[in-house]
């Protein structure tokens, strides 16, 4: 696994820009859209009932497709709610610390306006040891997981003023009025330098990072694992408020996936976007990527669907309007 420590997506010699939403198939779009949008303060920009729609069908290859959905707009990225009438009779499961899966989204504070506290103070359920968030090495940076109460789990990332400093965006977000943002897509897989190795090849651009961590107290605090240990890589999404991190947990051990995740079942994916999503559809087509369908005009947006290696979901989107207020470009301002 070769790592460039100054690389982002603007070196991928693709269309690839960014990340631009978080999304989480939810049982009840009511309750956890609360909790979000109460902690968060993101702005809610759009809330409707899809149904009778042939491109919401394709999109997500299920005939007569009906759902709910409602997105949040934070100063980085889009936060996506989508509630299917199909998935009522299902049950949502708790996701294990070690996954496999995308098993979570992070959001960042200042430190001086917890975001651990605020989560904790609404409800969530805290998974991470002790009362305070964790103080994992000693750079000025505190973390800690928890769940919400369909038991989708989330990180909390708290930066003291010298962590804050590094980055004047995170600064003028504070001074416009917002107090946390979303920086992070988390895959955990059994095999991290295969997935590492297939996102290298379809992004066209190298991880940044690599990391192995052992024998450390403190992320046993966070985890909640005896003898937590693992494996990491990291690629830069956009700036430097957007991250695709890959772990691989040791103990407790990452266990394979089988199959592929069902693109409406509950849980997280996210989206890519990029300049011309016919281009990038066939490119990966050509990697060996497997979609869903071919690229649909949905809303605002060409979007499409598809599996990562380990069977997650993500999506490519591009936006009608390339100066939209929801692109990248205009979010990661």
């Amino acid at each position: 696994m070769k790592v460039n420590p100054k690389a982002t997506i603007n070196d991928s010699r693709t269309t690839l820009m960014g990340v631009n939403h978080i999304g989480l198939s939810v049982k009840d779009l009511d309750s956890v859209l609360a909790l979000y949008q109460n902690v968060t303060g993101f702005k809610l920009i759009r809330r409707e009932v899809i149904r009778n729609n042939a491109s919401a069908d394709t999109l997500f290859g299920y005939a007569g497709i009906e759902y709910e959905v409602a997105v949040l707009q934070g100063p980085n990225m889009l936060f996506e709610f989508v509630e299917f009438k199909h998935n009522a009779s299902e049950e949502a499961v708790r996701m294990p610390v070690e996954g496999p899966g995308m098993t979570h989204t992070c959001f960042q504070t200042a430190s001086n306006d917890s975001g651990y506290d605020r989560f904790r103070d609404a409800g969530a359920d805290i998974l991470s040891r002790g009362d305070g968030p964790v103080d994992l090495g000693g750079y000025g940076v505190t973390y800690a997981y928890a769940y919400d109460g369909e038991g989708n789990m989330f990180e909390m990332e708290q930066l003291d003023a010298g962590p804050m400093s590094h980055d004047p965006t995170k600064g003028r977000w504070i001074s416009q009025g917002h107090s946390m943002w979303m920086t992070q897509v988390a895959l955990v897989t059994h095999d991290i330098e295969q997935l590492t190795l297939w996102y290298e090849n379809i992004m066209a651009f190298s991880p940044n990072r690599k990391a192995r961590i052992n024998d450390n107290p403190r992320l046993v605090e966070i985890a909640d694992e005896d003898d937590a240990s693992l494996k990491g890589s990291w690629f830069q999404m956009g700036g430097t408020t957007k991250t695709l991190e890959l772990w691989q947990y040791l103990t407790p051990q990452t266990q394979a996936y089988s199959g592929k995740r069902e693109v409406t079942g509950f849980g997280y994916s996210y989206s890519i976007e990029v300049g011309n999503i016919q281009d990038e559809y066939t490119r990966m087509k050509g990697l060996g990527v497997e979609f869903v369908s071919e690229p649909v005009l949905l809303d605002d947006c060409w979007q499409v669907y598809a599996h990562d290696i380990d069977g997650n979901v993500f999506a490519l989107r591009q936006w009608v309007d390339a100066g939209s207020r929801y692109s990248v470009v205009a979010l990661d301002k």
